[in-house]
Order: C-alpha cells, then sequence, then structure tokens
C-alpha cells in the first residue's frame, strides 16, 4: 500500500489550531488551581481551596441553583415548541410559506444585546413579569432556534410515509407522534437538549439585562465578582462550568454511545 506523506506545513497549522483551541482551557485551570490571592499563570503552587470557595459565598451556591433552573425550564419550553414546529415544518413544508422556518432562526439574526434590550422593555417592564419568568422566557426564546434547526435535521431523513402507514392501519395520529416518530428523531432530540442547555447556562447578553434584585444568573455572578475581586476563584467556577458540560456530554455517551448519534 502506498502512504501519502502529510505536508509539514499542514500538521504545523493543525498543532497550532489545536492550541488556540486547548490553551486557553489550560490557562484557566492553571489559574483555577493556583495557591495565590490573586489570578497568575502559570501557576506558584497547587490548591484546591479556591474550588471550595465557590460553596463558601452564598450568592455563587444560590446562582447555581438558578442557572440550572432557568437552564431545565428554558430547555424543556424550547423543546415543547420546537419539535412540534419541526414536525411541522418538515412533515407540511409544502403547504407552508416559506418564510415560516425563518421566522424561527430570528433569534439567532437578532444580536442578543438587541434581543435582550427587547425583552427587559416588553416583558419585564410593559408586562411587570417577575424576573425569573422574564429569564425562563428570554432564555427559551434564545435556544428556540437551535432546538428547531437540530430537531429538523434529525426529521429531515425520516420517511414520513412510515406514519402514515401507521395512521392508515388505525394508530391515533397522537400515538403515532410518541410512539413511532419520536423514537426515530430521539438522537435529535437528546442533541437539541444538550445544546439549548449548555446555550442557557452560559448566557451573558440577555442575562445581564433581565437579571435583578435577588435573583442573578452564574455568568453575571462572576462578573459582578471580578468587578471586586481578582482571586482565583472565577477561574474556579469557569473550570466548574467547563466540567458542567463535559459531565452532560459524557452522560450522553455513557447511556447512548456515540454510534447512538449516527443512526
Amino acid at each position: 500500500m502506498m502512504t501519502r506523506n502529510i505536508h509539514p506545513v499542514l500538521i504545523a497549522l493543525t498543532v497550532l489550531v489545536f492550541i488556540f483551541l486547548v490553551g486557553p482551557l489550560i490557562i484557566v485551570l492553571g489559574a483555577a488551581l493556583s495557591d495565590t490571592s490573586y489570578l497568575t499563570f502559570p501557576p506558584q503552587g497547587l490548591s484546591l481551596r479556591w474550588f471550595g470557595n465557590i460553596f463558601e459565598i452564598e450568592a455563587f451556591r444560590r446562582t447555581i441553583v438558578t442557572s440550572l433552573e432557568i437552564a431545565f425550564l428554558s430547555t424543556g419550553i424550547a423543546l415543547l415548541v420546537g419539535v412540534p414546529a419541526a414536525y411541522a415544518l418538515n412533515r407540511y413544508r409544502i403547504q407552508l410559506p416559506g418564510w415560516l422556518s425563518t421566522l424561527f432562526i430570528l433569534p439567532v439574526l437578532v444580536p442578543e444585546l438587541v434581543l435582550g434590550f427587547s425583552l427587559l422593555k416588553n416583558v419585564a417592564t410593559q408586562f411587570h413579569a417577575p424576573i425569573f419568568i422574564s429569564l425562563v422566557l428570554g432564555h427559551s426564546l434564545l435556544v428556540l432556534p437551535y432546538v428547531v434547526r437540530v430537531i429538523s435535521a434529525s426529521l429531515a431523513a425520516f420517511d414520513f410515509s412510515i406514519e402514515e402507514a401507521a395512521i392508515s392501519l388505525g394508530s391515533p395520529r397522537l400515538k403515532t407522534f410518541f410512539t413511532i416518530l419520536l423514537p426515530n428523531v430521539r438522537s435529535g432530540v437528546i442533541a437539541a437538549f444538550i445544546l439549548a442547555f449548555i446555550t442557557s447556562i452560559n448566557d451573558v447578553s440577555i442575562s445581564i439585562f433581565l437579571t435583578g434584585p435577588g435573583i442573578s444568573t452564574l455568568p453575571i455572578q462572576i462578573l459582578a465578582h471580578m468587578e471586586q475581586f481578582f482571586d482565583p476563584t472565577v477561574a474556579s467556577v469557569s473550570v466548574l462550568l467547563m466540567g458542567l458540560t463535559v459531565a452532560v456530554m459524557a452522560a450522553v455517551e455513557r447511556t447512548l454511545g456515540l454510534t447512538f448519534f449516527a443512526k
């Protein structure tokens, strides 16, 4: 067999891209493990005390819980809206107007700062919605386009004649949806959940407009902490967020396997 040698320039570019992507993560991890009272890299000593400091600060404990609640609720709402929307856009793509699919990606096209200000003006101020409800609605609107697009990609490969055959054999339409269609696009639903959850829990642009007294999210609390302190606690929280992301991905891979998404 003939082997093709990889050009050294291509290898060098690959290494540079890898360093560019992984380098910041290594720096944050090193800063989080530093035993100094200020952010520094490389660390002058190793310590885990800044990770313990996260849970000693009441504001961080509260905002971690709030961020998780908002992420789960907003992702759930986005799935409740996004799954039927993606189904309709693919099942009735001929009957529905073409601009309808564009409507679901508008929150992505509009800058998040503009979207956050609009939500503050119309939802929080005009309708006097509670802060927590405003945050849930804002995050739901933010992640909805990702849910619709990911599930639509799964439905694009689904043969709707299977659904029609089940209905023609007497299966109720709603039962057919849950027992035949959803199991076939389950990988897309799970992928949409992961993407939406991670996007919500890391959001800053919308949350900064909608947070208020007594209710804040973890990314906003990180910014507030940095205004007063310059210790490695912020880096430790960042590592915690990265760990949460990896844990979600690992849980999916552990329970379903990566080959499940290739089905």
